[in-house]
């Protein structure tokens, strides 16, 4: 098998410009590339990747640390980013971690074994002391904001989006709201930032009235069943996601109530189950977020780009 040496030899140059040809470099000669690239042809020369990413000090590669798929938010995030690697000729390795630590940091160290130029993380489950010393072996871009100046951040102002959610439901007259969550305030900041949003507008939080565990539609069918069946029902119910307030519209349904009129129902991330069905919804435009976060990867960018939200008004509220 012919390799750069022979290369360099039969085209009459140096090994280093056959390494410049090979990688697009642009201080060659167009004579000499051309000389080059012939005998490449002619030889059916295929470098080794390898090789190359070692010549070039980079593999193009971009790691996604996501906690886990077939869960609307993070698909939207990771939608965003496949798009943009397409787009840029990268490769993406999927990380996930199911929020285990110490998994999270096994792939934080692929930066310091130089498997990775850079990782997005779009949640994460250990705190930013334990992840910013990585920021010396490549580019850590996070999906939430972060005052870090090692690390980058595609965000949105997810607890702005909140307050409006709220305060949208209390001008149409709705107070006795519950709402469902992901994870627990102890593990989750949007869970914290939900629940302030709410104390903020709403006031004080009765525990009855959130349900948390909710990432998909059978959780969101659980939940419903157990908000529907109190003694002072929920007049209006904020899910986190689209596919969990679906669950609930269905279930409402079963039981004989009207939406909006017994319980209006707003979900999250404008998913098609909420477009069918007429659920109202809050987009936080995050097939956006990950495209960005995938434009500070590639350009190794700490700076901090923030993401719009609206929220989308049908039927159901």
């Amino acid at each position: 098998m012919a390799n750069i040496y022979e290369i360099a030899k039969l085209a009459g140059v140096s090994v280093s410009t056959v390494s410049r040809v090979l990688n697009n470099h642009k201080y060659v000669s167009e004579e000499k590339r051309k000389r080059v690239q012939k005998i490449i042809q002619e030889l059916n020369y295929m470098p080794n990747r390898n090789a190359v990413d070692l010549i070039r000090g980079e593999t193009r590669m971009i790691g996604v640390i996501i906690p886990y798929n077939n869960n609307q938010a993070f698909d939207q995030m990771l939608h965003g980013i496949l798009n943009k690697s397409t787009e840029l000729d990268y490769s993406v390795a999927v990380l996930p971690t199911k929020y285990n630590k110490q998994k999270e940091l096994e792939y934080l160290a692929m930066l310091k074994n130089k498997l990775l130029d850079a990782i997005i993380i779009t949640s994460r489950s250990n705190s930013w002391d334990k992840i910013v010393p990585f920021t010396k072996y490549g580019t850590i871009i996070s999906c939430e904001y972060t005052e870090f100046k090692e690390i980058g951040c595609s965000y949105l102002d997810r607890y702005a989006s909140y307050i409006d959610v709220f305060k949208t439901l209390k001008n149409k007259g709705y107070t006795n709201i519950a709402f469902t969550t992901a994870r627990e305030a102890a593990e989750s900041l949007s869970t914290r930032q939900t629940i302030a949003a709410y104390e903020s507008v709403i006031g004080h939080v009765n525990p009855e009235l959130h349900i948390s565990n909710c990432f998909c539609f059978e959780d969101g069918y659980k939940a419903a069943k157990t908000l529907l069946a109190l003694k002072n029902q929920p007049t209006a119910i904020f899910a986190n996601g689209d596919e969990v307030a679906g669950a609930i519209y269905q279930y409402a349904k079963s039981i004989g109530l009207h939406v909006p009129r017994d319980i209006a129902i707003i979900g999250q991330e404008n998913q098609p189950i909420g477009v069918a069905l007429g659920i109202s919804t809050l987009h936080h435009r995050l097939g956006k977020v990950g495209e960005q976060a995938f434009e500070l990867a590639v350009k190794k960018s700490s700076a901090k780009v923030k993401t719009s939200y609206e929220i989308i008004q049908r039927a159901s509220i």
